[in-house]
């Protein structure tokens, strides 16, 4: 966890963006994701030089040994006069990201185009002055460190749709439970969340925290680590990630860095245009084992330039629809997903909507529906949505529904925490079930039951929890009409006592 002392200077920092100018919250992310991978580059040849000194061994240099080259160095321009500094950034250091790696990764590819828009010299002295201070050789802060920044997406106010709530996600990586010899995607990555989550749960389920030792460097090694054996796997081919937007590549890729992920797959894709074989670096089907998504709900897109593919399954202009199809796709054999969907999907009338619905139930194995309250992603949106998790292939038995009416924040714009939250006990309930203990599950007025797949077929398919869900209404009991009236008799004599008095006084 990050401490307030280094929140706050984040949030001065924010300030200092706004006040100079740069009020859009992705750009003071990308601005900042440069200038900490200017810092990384030069820590990166600092840990080199000292193993080289102490091996005897040569490396290969990010940074030419001339002057020239030694001055792109963090440790040799961060002290830099303000205006000195903005120029040589802008004309030198910016320039020389495209053709370099960190941690072995190519983060060049999402830098060729970067460029430094800030204008103030106070400005980037007070960016250079905080980002010197941040504990990035920490494996255990500088992930939330980012997470913090990323966070900025929904409180300054615009672009929130791409974050999608930390809890909500957690929720459902541990319902699919990652394992870390899995191959994972994100169809529409934004800036990673979904990603950088199951990199968290790995840590967390799959590392004992008193086998932690340090390196040279005071590095954390996890020693003993259940995590080791599928490092490589997990650094290199594990974590799949695909988006349309360059500054959106640039943030996820960072952030998958920060989060101990040197070579995360984050690629330039409209993941339904139909040229996707041209662009994906393995086949678009039945690669993955596990899908995770929030896509975009942006309504209806040209026909013409959908994958052809993708139409066959579901034959639809509409994105929510599309996605669930190409998720479909992707998923190897047995593969899994977690989706979030609007409402409309699980219960719309067209003929689209119900074969995608026919296409989960007869041909999948729709494992779960849990519908989230509207609130969740406000402000921004109101829409009511639900989580979807299915397994690729087979065919559905039985479909379990979770009713979650509160997810430990108000459901108002202001988003505040609360006591009340559904969602530890809905991954209670559904690890039990996913146990063998269905106790309980035939009772339609919990939380969480279960419903037959006949009933499904015999509703069109229709997943709406309101069509499964019973209510119980309770009997109201009132007292006699003569009662009332009487009550209210009296009440009106006490009514002209008290205006008499009030005469007599004037």
């Amino acid at each position: 966890m990050i401490t307030g002392e280094l929140k706050n200077e984040i949030d001065q920092l924010w300030e200092k963006f706004w006040t100079g100018g740069i009020t859009n919250p992705l750009t003071v992310i990308e601005q900042i994701s440069f200038l900490m991978f200017a810092r990384l580059l030069d820590i990166q040849e600092t840990t080199a030089e000292r193993r080289a000194a102490r091996t005897k061994q040569p490396f290969d240099r990010v940074f030419p040994q001339d002057k020239e080259g030694q001055l792109l160095r963090w440790q040799n321009f961060k002290n830099m006069p303000g205006s000195e500094m903005l120029t040589h950034v802008k004309q030198s250091v910016f320039p020389h990201f495209a053709s370099v790696t960190v941690a072995e990764t190519d983060f060049g590819e999402y830098m060729a185009d970067a460029d430094l828009e800030i204008k103030s010299a106070q400005v980037l002295q007070a960016a250079v002055e905080m980002i010197d201070k941040l504990p990035l050789t920490s494996g255990d802060t500088k992930g939330d460190l980012y997470e913090y920044l990323l966070s900025k997406l929904t409180t300054a106010g615009i672009n929130g749709q791409f974050r999608t709530p930390r809890h909500v996600i957690d929720l459902m990586v541990a319902m699919l439970d990652v394992k870390p010899d899995e191959t994972v995607c994100d169809p529409a990555c934004g800036t990673a969340g979904f990603l950088a989550r199951v990199m968290e749960y790995l840590n967390k389920t799959h590392t004992s925290p008193d086998m932690i030792s340090q390196d040279e460097d005071g590095n954390p090694i996890y020693v003993g680590d259940q995590l080791e054996p599928f490092r490589d796997h997990i650094t290199r081919d594990m974590f799949w990630g695909f988006d349309f937007d360059t500054t959106m590549l640039r943030i996820s890729s960072m952030n998958m860095l920060l989060h101990g992920v040197n070579h995360a797959n984050i690629h330039y894709q409209d993941s339904l245009n139909k040229s996707i074989n041209d662009h994906w670096p393995r086949q678009a089907e039945n690669c993955f084992d596990v899908v995770l998504a929030n896509p975009p709900f942006k309504g209806s897109i040209d026909d013409t330039s959908i994958n052809k593919d993708i139409l066959a399954m579901v034959k639809t202009k509409k994105t929510e629809l599309l996605f669930v199809a190409h998720i479909l796709r992707m998923l190897k054999l047995g593969g899994r997903s977690a989706t979030i969907v609007p409402d409309g999907v699980l219960f719309g009338s067209s003929k689209a909507h119900q074969q995608l619905r026919r296409l989960l139930i007869e041909e999948n194995q729709l494992e779960a529906v849990i519908s989230l309250p509207s609130g969740v992603f406000k402000p921004y949106a109101g829409v009511s949505t639900a989580i979807i998790v299915f397994t690729k292939g087979g065919q559905t038995d039985n479909v379990w529904f979770y009713d979650v009416e509160n997810d430990g924040y108000s459901l108002d714009d202001k988003r505040t925490r609360i006591d009340k939250d559904d969602l530890p006990d809905c991954l209670e309930k559904w690890q039990a079930y996913r146990a063998g203990k269905a106790e309980g599950l035939g009772d339609k007025t919990a939380k969480a039951f279960l419903v037959p797949a006949e009933d499904i077929r015999g509703n069109k398919y229709d997943l709406s929890i309101n069509r499964y869900k019973e209510v119980v209404y309770e009997e109201e009991h009132y007292d006699p009409p003569k009662e009332i009236l009487g009550r209210l008799m009296a009440l009106e004599e006490e009514i002209q006592q008290e205006l008499k008095e009030l005469e007599g006084m004037l």
